[in-house]
């Protein structure tokens, strides 16, 4: 049970029993990744069963959802040289070769993307006990940067639906915290290939990007939505995942579950359990085929791009089943 009158005392409690500080050694930079193994990737390669592949991203264009919440903006896309250039012959180059290029301005935090361990701090405190203020600076995140993961975000990718095992038309209403027992409830609905292990890459659908898609973005973007509740805290913790993500702006259930709180759940699962939390993930095609064939784990690959220094990065994480 939460006491919405005490996110204090709640997001302390919490933080001390899901503690994964010095679990990996003092010097530890990639938290929950370390459960990804290189067996495990081995194991989930062999999920590849028909090759066939989709793209788990949002688009990055000016029409995506973000309305400047803490200066995020969608992206700006710009042409430098383009084929009217060319044909122009204004490009200086030779022989009658031409081309174009272009450049994107954005947010790391746009659209599809990892939270990285240097996103979020509890009192001052981020990733494994580290000062805040000497780990994030005007220069980046100097030690746990989202390129210290790189190279490790691939392997067993498993979707909980749990929009199509509690919602209506596959969609669960805004402010619908989902817990443990959805959770588990969805995973035992689903069958033995969604049984969630240490390791794992786990995506949870809740069908609010569905509705967007539908009825217009809304307050998509920090509004309210459906998502997970504080009290799945400890099953975060105890499943040894390697990642989470989900198809909504902010993870966790909105409005959050405390009379006064800003996503306690991150408070507590960034920086004290060591997880990379995915947001804004279009999981709506892969959960089709899921649904179809009754297998909800495949490969997935969802490297950041490793900007040094950076607190997240956009991704287009590919699932393979």
């Amino acid at each position: 049970m939460i006491d919405r009158t005490d996110p204090a005392g709640a997001i302390a409690a919490a933080a001390k029993r899901c503690s994964n500080w010095g679990r990996w050694g003092a010097e530890d930079v990639r938290g929950t990744m370390n459960f990804l193994t290189d067996t495990k990737r081995v194991e989930a390669a062999r999920l590849i069963r028909r090759g066939v592949s989709f793209s788990l991203a949002q688009s990055f264009d000016m029409d995506g959802p973000q309305k400047g919440w803490r200066r995020r903006t969608n992206p700006v896309h710009t042409m430098l040289d383009t084929g009217t250039d060319a044909a122009a012959g204004i490009q200086g180059f030779p022989h009658g070769i031409g081309g174009a290029d272009d450049v994107i301005a954005m947010p790391l935090q746009c659209s599809t993307q990892w939270d990285g361990l240097g996103h979020i701090f509890d009192h001052g405190y981020a990733w494994n006990g580290r000062l805040a203020a000497e780990t994030v600076t005007s220069l980046g995140d100097r030690v746990t940067g989202i390129e210290t993961v790189a190279d490790v975000i691939a392997g067993r990718g498993v979707l909980l639906d749990v929009g199509r095992a509690f919602g209506t038309d596959g969609e669960l209403p805004d402010g619908f915290a989902i817990t443990t027992s959805h959770l588990t409830a969805t995973i035992d609905r689903q069958g033995p290939s969604s049984a969630v292990g240490p390791g794992d890459i786990v995506l949870v659908r809740t069908g609010q990007l569905a509705r967007t898609r539908r009825e217009g973005w809304g307050d998509y973007a920090g509004g309210p939505a459906p998502g997970l509740s504080f009290t799945t805290a400890d099953w975060l913790h105890t499943s040894e995942i390697a990642a989470i993500a989900t198809d909504t702006w902010g993870f966790e259930v909105r409005p959050n579950e405390f009379d006064d709180a800003f996503q306690p759940l991150h408070q507590v699962a960034i920086p004290h359990i060591g997880l990379f939390l995915g947001e804004m993930w279009d999981p709506d095609a892969l959960a089709a085929d899921c649904a179809a064939d009754g297998v909800y784990d495949f490969w997935l690959t969802a490297a950041p791009l490793p900007i040094t220094g950076a607190v997240g990065s956009p991704i287009n994480p590919i699932a393979v089943k």
